[in-house]
């Protein structure tokens, strides 16, 4: 399994968890993901932090992501690109070992296959300002 489905695991994890309320413990057991047997433990373990970590520092990563929205309501935003931004913020904060342009790319490969029209754009926005803020 590549990063990119790793991180594809991910979203869907913090999603379910945000839109769906499934217990965190749960989402973390992955017995929601098809085939979860071509899934190797290096990859699910990869998505259980990503998943995990977002979570945990869900607060603080709201607050990043609400600075950097420009006439926009947090609470108004499409829940598929707020479970990107989550995920991906959290790597740009916290796996300081991932090239922030990767974690970039990766979240606008998820949002051009998973999120509505164009919000791949707005997605590499936002994401683009808080990298920058964090140079």
């Amino acid at each position: 399994m590549t990063r990119r489905e790793s991180r594809i695991i991910a979203f869907q994890g913090l999603y379910s968890w945000d839109v769906g309320n499934i217990p965190l413990e749960e989402v973390l057991t992955f017995g929601w993901v098809e085939n979860p047997v071509s899934v190797d433990d290096e990859s699910l373990a990869f998505s259980r932090h990503l998943i995990a970590g977002a979570v945990e520092c869900k607060d603080e990563i709201d607050g990043i992501i609400k600075k950097f929205l420009k006439n926009w309501d947090f609470n108004r935003l499409n829940k598929v690109s707020v479970a990107i931004l989550r995920m991906s913020v959290y790597s740009l904060l916290k796996q300081k070992d991932i090239m922030p342009s990767i974690v970039i790319d990766e979240a606008i490969h998820i949002a051009k296959e998973f999120g509505p029209d164009d919000s791949y754009k707005f997605i590499n926005a936002i994401l683009d300002n808080i990298k920058k803020s964090l140079e």
